[in-house]
């Protein structure tokens, strides 16, 4: 799972964890951070087990290399990917810096299919697998200022479908998770920030932010969304492929 040492990934593997699965954590950690996180895994779900990864997502052979360390460390192929990774900038266009654009779209984009194209064969010699790439609301729709992840979102969601195209039929699905607003560690500084600017109060500087796009003026938790995941591994998602899965308060509806 990439993007997991904290926010909506690490939500994620822990309901994974819960669910059975073994979990190679990934992200940018440090050695006492990842101690951490690993004796936690290991105390709170009993029997499974948790490896780390430091792979550099920017790195073609890296992401690759993440996937075969992961089958490698537990013996076995890899059955369930998460691509959680992801990084942001906020500018506009024409003030974008081009090295930030190249940075979005290698972790955002290129990323999933280098860790998605080392997978698949893993997964199609036991006739089964589940690709879950963590989207956006911005691969649905578009906010200014975020032009290269938004791109990176709409090319995410666009690799996903042809993915579950590709797999059709082979016990293999991809699908998309579009989270909105998520009270993740990043979220909370930007909110922290909002804040500090505008003069206000945290709440108030949240309830701001959500209220501007989410309609249901509450956030997701990194909680919900490993539910949805896990039923998206389940058998009872065996036929849905392909699709783009809104935990996002209804902003996409409007």
């Amino acid at each position: 799972m990439t993007g997991s040492s904290s926010g909506i990934g690490l939500g994620i593997a822990r309901v994974l964890a819960q669910h059975g699965a073994n979990i190679m954590l990934h992200g940018l950690a440090d050695h006492k951070q990842i101690d951490t996180l690993k004796h936690q895994f290991v105390n709170d779900f009993p029997g499974i087990k948790v490896h780390f990864n430091s792979a550099n997502m920017r790195v073609p052979e890296q992401a690759q290399q993440l996937i075969n360390d992961a089958a490698k460390v537990f013996d076995q192929d890899v059955s369930i990917l998460v691509n959680n990774a992801g990084i942001q900038h906020v500018c506009t266009v024409e003030k974008f810096p081009a090295e930030q654009w190249e940075d979005i779209i290698a972790v955002n984009l290129s990323s999933l299919f280098y860790t998605t194209r080392t997978v698949l064969p893993l997964m199609k010699r036991q006739n089964f697998g589940r690709i879950i790439n963590i989207s956006s609301v911005h691969g649905l729709v578009a906010s200014a200022a975020k032009s290269a992840y938004v791109a990176a979102k709409h090319g995410v969601m666009g690799l996903t479908k042809v993915v579950a195209l590709e797999t059709a039929g082979t016990g293999i699905t991809c699908n998309a998770i579009n989270p909105g607003w998520v009270l993740t560690p990043l979220v909370e500084a930007q909110i922290r920030a909002r804040a500090a600017a505008a003069n206000i109060s945290f709440e108030q500087a949240k309830a701001d932010l959500v209220r501007e796009k989410q309609p249901s003026q509450q956030m997701a938790t990194p909680e919900q969304l490993g539910a949805v995941a896990a039923f998206l591994c389940s058998d009872a998602a065996s036929q849905m492929t392909g699709i783009a899965v809104p935990v996002d308060g209804g902003w996409t509806a409007q």
